[in-house]
């Protein structure tokens, strides 16, 4: 008599999200063949993948495009849910100016003046740089400034923050000091200090995107890299740091993968499939 064969084990998670810098993309901006199999067996398993980075939509949606991608993906450090099937902005939470302003001016009273640049609102939304602002080699399009004014000329998701003499982790901690109160801080990578809406993260546009994808925090595994991905790892119920991640993330992480380079990402989603 013939025994059936025992079923495979389902995937134990119903999302993966991935952050997309230092995380799901290589440092040339593509993404392994591993890694897009793993994703794929995964998918085919039952989870669904979203992407969560830190970029607004517009520095994103070439990227999806280029991957293929049609899912959902959470941009701007969670201001954005993006259709990227649709191309079609589904929420957007933008910055209170005004609170913006009183911010930098208690930052600027604490260690002097900053050099600024701004994420515009919106799926054709401009990065605007001002002088001094160094921005990262890179084919991603910028929009110079001069004047103050037109900083704030137009709705806008964040404001990034740079000091001539701070690294990243001083300046993220001189302005969460001075502005905690005002504006949400975050550290999202090398020369990266934002500037946020008030309780503002990856965590809160993760949730409102794995609602309408009929997933909870339980269901949920996240990968990341930097500081950012701390508020997602913390909703989500398994979080994963990458080998070349900021050591604060790092010390929140449920485990620790290979880099970026290295198929971390693969890695773990092989040895899930594989129980």
């Amino acid at each position: 008599m013939s025994h059936p064969a025992p079923l495979a084990p389902a995937f134990p998670y119903k999302l993966v999200a991935t952050d997309l810098d230092g995380t799901l993309l290589r440092s040339d901006d593509t993404v392994s063949e591993r890694t897009r199999e793993a994703l794929t067996a995964a998918t085919a398993a039952g989870a669904a993948h979203i992407i969560v980075t830190g970029r607004a939509v517009p520095w994103t949606r070439h990227i999806l495009d280029d991957l293929g991608y049609e899912g959902l993906a959470v941009c701007g450090q969670g201001a954005q849910v993006y259709d990227a099937g649709e191309h079609r902005l589904l929420t957007s939470v933008t910055l209170d100016r005004q609170l913006a302003g009183i911010a930098l001016a208690k930052i600027e009273a604490e260690i002097g003046p900053l050099a600024l640049a701004a994420s515009r609102d919106g799926i054709e939304g401009e990065v605007i740089v001002g002088p001094g602002y160094q921005v990262q080699d890179g084919p991603l399009p910028v929009v110079p400034f001069t004047e103050l004014a037109e900083l704030w000329a137009q709705p806008l998701n964040k404001v990034y923050v740079q000091h001539p003499g701070l690294t990243d982790d001083e300046l993220a901690e001189v302005a969460r000091t001075a502005a905690g109160g005002l504006v949400g801080v975050t550290m999202a990578g090398e020369g990266i200090v934002e500037l946020l809406p008030l309780g503002l993260s990856k965590a809160t546009g993760l949730s409102l995107a794995a609602r309408r994808l009929g997933a909870k925090a339980v269901d949920t595994i996240a990968f990341g890299d930097m500081p950012n991905d701390i508020p997602m790892f913390g909703w989500a119920s398994h979080g994963v740091a990458m080998s070349n991640a900021h050591d604060e993330l790092k010390s929140v992480a449920d485990e620790v993968t290979s880099s970026n380079e290295d198929d971390g990402i693969a890695v773990v989603l092989e040895r899930l499939l594989a129980a």
